[in-house]
């Protein structure tokens, strides 16, 4: 997938999805992280609504982190976007507003490569639209796993816990938190309540 020469720039879109507790985050740090090495500029947004570290770095549950520009938008994005910029990383992209999904694609068709990160789920296992079509239209997908908390079994759902107890179908879709609210869970252990 790495073709790149000082002449020649391909763009692409990466896409690492899964559920929570999966490592997405440190897989999206370690492939920018990659870049870096090989003196890419590179800049990394994160969506406003993620308060749960500094709002200036992307932390993986392992601490590693990376600095980022919180954005409101896509639109935002674009225009805090730099124009020396080669590579562009979008953390919790299914946070973002569906234009994320044509934004992606345009720097690509810029000769950017786009690195993104999500959530291929919500809690009640319906897929989240933004991750859904970005991992139709991407060069390269990476479809990470958690461990069932319940059984220990291959874990691709997200769990969210009110009180301890599954949440319900009709409860809100976001619903910012971790470990507090959130257990990573296989499809035989996960539960919602109607």
């Amino acid at each position: 997938m790495y073709f790149l020469n000082s002449n020649v720039q391909t763009g692409w879109v990466e896409v690492i999805a899964g559920c929570m507790f999966a490592g997405k985050t440190e897989e999206f740090i370690c492939r920018l992280v990659r870049f870096s090495y090989a003196k890419f500029e590179i800049q990394v947004f994160k969506p406003t609504l993620d308060f749960r570290c500094n709002e200036n770095q992307v932390v993986s549950h392992s601490k590693k982190a990376v600095e980022a520009t919180s954005v409101n938008n896509s639109d935002e994005l674009l225009v805090k976007l730099k124009p020396t910029t080669n590579v562009v990383g979008i953390d919790e992209v299914q946070f973002f507003d569906n234009n994320i999904v044509k934004v992606a694609d345009y720097l690509a068709d810029k000769r950017m490569v786009v690195v993104v990160n999500g959530l291929d789920k919500d809690f009640r296992g319906e897929p989240f639209l933004n991750v859904e079509q970005l991992m139709t239209r991407a060069d390269e997908v990476k479809k990470l796993h958690a461990i069932c908390v319940k059984c220990g079994n291959l874990a691709n759902m997200t769990q969210r816990l009110i009180n301890g107890k599954p949440a319900n179908y009709c409860d809100q879709i976001v619903l910012i938190g971790e470990k507090d609210k959130y257990e990573a869970r296989c499809r035989h252990c996960h539960e919602v309540t109607y």
